[in-house]
Parts: C-alpha cells; structure tokens; sequence
C-alpha cells in the first residue's frame, strides 16, 4: 500500500468513459509514460511540431531516421486515424527543452511511441534545428477522448479510478435528464463505490458539478438523504479527496486521508457525499433565471456546443482573445459564464479558425472565480497579437442523451451512412428513417453535431448506395427543417405523427458525411466600403452580364443604346476555417461560360442586395456561376486553387479570392433606384450550398447614401460583428438564417 496523507499529490488517473465506443488500450506496465502534442508557427489543428512530455518536461523528436510508420503512431496516440505526411529540419520552428527521442523506429502498429526502439529515452545528439514534424488526417479516431494524464504524477499511476458518476436517488430525478442531482460514486476494481461526506466540501462539489457539464453547484434537501442513507447499507471508497474548486476532473484533485469504516462499511461519522449542479440555461428542464440575457463572451466556429473560439463584447464590438499565457483555468470561466461545466481542453493558435475584427485581451489570468473573463486581469498594453493567436475551449457539457437517439446506418465509415431515428410508434420506441424532402446541409449539421461528428460535409436526398438496417426503412421523420444550432434532430421543426414523404424512405431516406473540420469564408467589410464607386456603362458593353441574370429586370426593355447605372465594388473573401471550400459541384459538372473564358462550379455564390431602411429590396445583384480560386494567401501559405486550364477550385485556409470592382456581375444594377439612404447588403454562401463552421459570419452590412449622382458607403461591418444594440441601427434585415428558406 503507497503511504497517503492528506494534501499528498493525487496519483490516480480517472477515465471519464462517456462513449461505450471508447476503450482504452492497455500498454504494458514497463513502457515509459509519456505525452504528446502538436506545437510551433503556421500550423493547422492536425499539424505541427511534434513534443513530448516525459519526466515532468516538454521536449521534442529529431528527424533521424524518422518514417511515415513513427508518423502513424504520433497521429494515433494524438487521436487522429492517421499520419498524411512528416517534415524534418524543424518546418514548424525549432522547439525547447530536451530532445527525448532520435534514431526512433517504428513498424507503425505500436499504441505509443514509447513502444518503438531508439536510442533510449532522452540519448540524442541533435539540436532543435532537427525537430520533426507530422501531419495528420483530419479525421478524428471515432470515440476518441483525450485524456488528461498531466494532472498528476503521470509515472506512478497508483490508484485507478474506472469511473466517476452521479447517480439520482430520489424519485423526482430519476427521469430527469440530465442528471444533475444524486451520490457522487467511483468505480474502483469493477464495482460502483460511495464517497463518504466527512471532509467533503463545496470545492469538491464544484468540481463534480463542472466534469459534468454544470455551471456550479448549489444546496439540497439533507434531511431527504439522511433518511434514505439510513436504510440502505453502502460501499464506500477508501479515501477522501482535497480540491480548490479550480480543477478540471476529480483526478486532479489531491488525495486525502484513508477514510475510516465501520466493522458494517459505513464512514464512522458521515453519510454517502450527495451534490446538486445547477444546470445552464440550454440544458435546464425548466426556464431558468440568473443567467445574463446577453452575455459578454461566446463561442464561434466550433462543431458541437460547448466548445469554439472566444470571443468577447468590448465597446460594443465583439473580438477575440490572444492565446498568450491562456491555460485551463482561464478557459474555465469562460465555459462556466456561457452556462456549460469546466473546460476539458483550452486551444491555442487559431485552432477554432480565426476570427475578425480586434484582438481585444491579451495575457488574461484568471483566479477562477470570476462570473466572467471580463473580471480577468490582462495587459491593456501587450499589443500586436494576430488572430493566429486566437484562443478557444472546449468545455464539459451534459449528458442529454441525444446521441443515443440517433445513428448513421450503411456508412463505409463512422462519419456517413443514411439517418435513422428512435422514435416512438404505437406505445413502443423503434428505429426508421427521415424522410429526404427538403433535406439540406443545416439538417445534417444538426445530425453531425448530435452524433458528435463535427460539421456536416454533405447532406445527401437519396441513400440507396448505403444499404441500412431493413428493419428501419419506413420513414418515421418528415418536414424537417432546422436553423442549424440545434442540439438534437428532435429539437428541428418536423411534422408530428402525421407524416408526409410521397417517395417514401430507404433509398429515398436522407443521409449525411460528417468532417471534424469546415472551412469559414469571411468577407472584408473594410475592402467593400473602400473600393464602392459608381459607373455609367452602355448596354452595348453588357452582353455577357446580361446572359448572367446580373442587370436588373427592366434592361430586357431598353434600348441597345441605352446606358445602366451600376454600383460597383470589390469583394475580397477570406477561408479562415480549418479546412479548404471547395465546391459542391463535382468537376465533371461544371459549366464552361463563353463569355467570360472559364468554368463555372457554383450556380450561386453571392448576393448583392439594396435594401430600404425598412428591410425591403430595391436593387439587387448576384455573383452567379463561381469561379473559386486562390489570389493571394497569408505568408508561408502555398496556393493550390486556380480557375485557368480547367484548374481545381476552391478557397485554401490562409487564403482569399479576390473579384475586383472592374470584373463583369461584380455590382449592383441601380438605374431604377431613387436617391435616398439604403443598407447595402452581401450574403456568402447564400444557399449553404456549402458546409461551413459559421454562417452568422457570411453577411456584410454597410449604410449607403445615393444623392442621384454620387455614392457614399459608411459603416460597413460583418453580420453580428456589433452588440445587438448597435445592430438595431440596421432595421429590418434578415441575417443569413434559416428563417428566409
């Protein structure tokens, strides 16, 4: 038995098992216990520097004698199927720290890197100008949780706790979901274990509250659970636990004292430790109260609730957080002020994409019990951040359940196959299909997040090439429609039991392929209100734009001779998502245009719209038929899309296509508009023909003043880029949402 006394550092490691999908391998006892993550300069979320920590220290991997077999075993321990490719010469910056492994060889089968041979454990004769490399898939090991072995004393993992729960006693949270009220409960050797409440305190509480998904924790009904506690007998746990209220999970708390039992299993003076989490507003059964209306800080572009860049409200700007000295802690506010648990992971350098606009906080420390990251220290005067630097969580959130009311069926891999539902038919619950009509990305959206699969990359209307499960062929769904932020399927509008699918489901039933990552275009508000101009152009010279539906209406009525009065301005779209936007359309479908010498891959890409002060359309204008490509990149980017030569099209994360003020449709058709004051309005993606991370991002909205002559184009911002306060000085519009479909 290892002596422990209280406030001697916790040596256990708990496995938070919340996917039955999830197994842990098991290494042998004698393989050395390390970790690893991707780090260094210009990298995506699946690339970097390979470091390892060993022996209470970072370190990294020389290049010697590295293969794509050592790559596979990087990528797999760090989650990810498997390796696309390595560099040496330190590609990703040169690290710091020992040099734990050289000369490594892999056969590619091994569970860690440790298993391989190599010199031994910190023997190396390089520098860190040999510092390796890996890039990863960015499909994630389905199931795959991360594991935090770093809170503790990673080389003696003495203690093994399989489990931690809470269990509802009382009737009145049985059914309830989530649970949020019961015995705190180990599993230790197989079996279910009560802690015993003497040196419980509400620290413990909190952090039980928050590895469960809970902003905080608050009192309960003690006299109920005396009562109930005296009629049953019960198992306890053989140690107390000490926590500052900051950790994450419970095995970072440090270990107390042996809990003494009574000859009959009971503590000698307590009872079993029994917590109530108070749930977030999102995941409350009933409404709740003490929540601010509008918070101060959110979340953007990530796949499922709970985790996304920060971002935060500042003189009624929203911006982001630089990720200098941003840690777990820090993280944690922000999950708690938003409603979810602790944080389960804090992300650095733009892993969520990068936002716009200002970089607002920079070196925030927090205590960790603040209400919001505003409450934080941080240096107002470290300045210079870019939003490579961007910071984002990842937080812990209820169990609802939902992913267990729906599967994908047929799929070649866990990430497709068609949609089938548990709905309940006749008193009893069975699994069918959703009907395919009216099936689009927002839906699969919804499907993917559920199923924790990320973002939706297509969404298909007919599934006959995956054969599902034939039991579950009849449509049990129908009439979806969702906004895309739903938690659940079920949460989407849908007919109820009445349903209506005239094709019917099985090879008719929708379908969805989901992504860990999705690109995120974003338009330059600055670039549209700089380059805004106005042209007289003869008809004669609008032959092509004419053929492309980009003249208004009543153009078809005029004389050849005649002139068109045309807003013009150039667009400059940036991909700052984690992944390339490519085109729907497969290659053989597109369209060569004549006219204008290249081939067309969207029908629709952009809208251009006049509006009146009151929200209704004058004049509009619409980017049709897309050429995608690459005109210009962040540094240390590479192109990879042109248009010219029947080239591949797309956007590349780090990228923008430029369409310059002088290019045929890149305008507005405004001979028949009245002098006044209008908004000017541009939507991307405007069909979603395209998965992306954040659609709340592709509208741009400026005031516009026309006196009949001349054009003047002010306040020119990205949808949701102000306070809602602020936005009300632009009545009337409709944000690119479901709500218009």
């Amino acid at each position: 038995m290892v002596d422990i006394h209280i406030f001697a550092q916790i040596s256990c490691l708990i496995f938070l098992h919340f996917s039955s999908s999830f197994t842990l391998f098991e290494l042998p006892p004698d393989t050395p216990k390390i970790q690893l993550r991707l780090a260094g300069e210009k990298r995506k979320h699946n690339e970097g520097r390979v470091e390892v920590f060993y022996d209470g220290e970072w370190g990294t991997i020389c290049d010697d004698d590295f293969t794509i077999h050592a790559a596979h075993v990087v990528c797999r321990q760090l989650g990810y199927v498997e390796a696309i490719s390595w560099s040496a010469a330190s590609k990703y910056g040169k690290g710091e720290g020992r040099i734990w492994f050289d000369n490594v060889h892999c056969t590619g089968k091994e569970k860690s890197l440790a298993q391989c041979s190599s010199n031994g454990i910190g023997v190396s004769d390089c520098k860190h100008t040999e510092d390796v490399g890996v890039v990863c898939s960015d499909k994630r090991i389905p199931g795959f949780k991360f594991i935090n072995a770093l809170t503790n004393n990673v080389e003696s993992l003495n203690i093994q706790v399989e489990d931690v729960r809470i269990r509802a006693i009382l009737a009145s949270y049985r059914k309830r979901i989530p649970v949020t009220e019961g015995y705190v409960e180990v599993k230790d050797g197989g079996r279910w274990k009560q802690l015993c409440d003497e040196e419980w305190t509400h620290m413990n509480s909190r952090v039980i509250c928050g590895m469960f998904g809970f902003p905080s924790e608050r009192r309960y009904n003690a006299r109920v659970y005396k009562m109930f506690a005296r009629k049953r007998k019960h198992t306890y746990w053989g140690y107390s636990v000490n926590c500052t209220g900051n950790e994450a999970h419970l095995s970072s708390c440090r270990l107390g004292r042996n809990v003494r039992q009574t000859d009959n299993g009971t503590c000698v003076q307590g009872m079993p430790v029994v917590v109530s989490c108070v749930p977030g507003r999102a995941f409350a059964p009933t409404p709740m109260t003490g929540f601010r209306k509008h918070p101060l800080v959110r979340l953007k572009g990530g796949a499922i609730i709970g985790e996304g860049r920060v971002e935060v409200l500042k003189n009624g700007e929203w911006g982001t957080i630089c990720d200098d000295n941003w840690n777990l802690i820090s993280a944690t506010v922000v999950c708690r002020e938003l409603g979810f648990g602790s944080a389960k992971e804090f992300l650095t350098g733009g892993r969520l994409g990068q936002g716009m606009g200002p970089v607002h906080m920079n070196e925030v420390e927090c205590s960790g019990f603040e209400k919001s990251i505003t409450e934080c220290f941080f240096n107002k005067d470290s300045l210079g951040c870019s939003h490579e630097e961007d910071a984002g969580v990842r937080c812990n959130v209820p169990a609802m359940g939902f992913q267990e009311r729906l599967r994908l069926s047929g799929g070649r891999n866990p990430f497709e196959g068609r949609v089938e539902v548990l709905a309940e038919r006749n008193g009893s619950l069975v699994w069918g299909t959703v009907c395919s009509e009216g099936w689009g990305t927002m839906e699969a959206m919804v499907v993917c997040r559920q199923l924790g699969l990320g973002f939706a990359n297509h969404a298909f209307q007919e599934t006959w090439y995956w054969p599902g499960e034939v039991n579950a062929d009849r449509v049990v769904m129908s009439g979806v429609r969702c906004s895309g932020t739903e938690m659940s399927l079920s949460h989407c509008l849908h007919h109820g039991e009445h349903l209506d699918c005239p094709k019917g489901g099985a090879r008719f039933a929708a379908g969805v392929s989901c992504s860990e990552t999705a690109p995120d275009l974003v338009l330059n508000p600055q670039i549209v209100e700089h380059t805004t101009y106005l042209e007289d152009r003869p008809m004669l010279m609008l032959q092509c734009a004419y053929e492309e539906n980009c003249l208004a209406t009543t153009a078809s009525q005029v004389p050849a001779d005649s002139y068109r009065r045309l807003l013009r301005f150039s667009s400059q779209i940036h991909n700052n998502g984690q992944s390339d936007f490519r085109p729907k359309a497969s290659r053989e479908t597109w369209v060569w245009h004549d006219c204008h010498r290249h081939y067309h891959s969207m029908e629709v890409f952009t809208n251009y719209d006049l509006l009146s002060l009151n929200g209704t359309k004058v004049a509009e204008g619409h980017k049709a038929s897309f050429c995608l490509e690459d005109s210009e990149c962040d540094e240390g980017i590479e192109k990879r899309y042109e248009c010219a030569n029947f080239g591949e099209q797309g956007i590349t994360v780090g990228c923008w296509d430029t369409y310059r003020h002088d290019i045929d449709c890149q305008w507005v058709d405004i001979t028949d508009v009245k002098p006044g004051d209008y908004i000017f309005q541009v939507v991307i993606n405007p069909n979603y023909e395209v998965a992306e991370s954040d659609y709340t991002n592709n509208v741009v909205k400026c005031r516009c003043r026309y006196d009949g002559h001349r054009i003047w184009m002010y306040s020119c911002h990205i949808g949701g880029a102000f306070s809602s306060e602020t936005e009300d000085t632009f009545p009337g519009l409709l944000n690119n949402q479901v709500a218009h479909r």
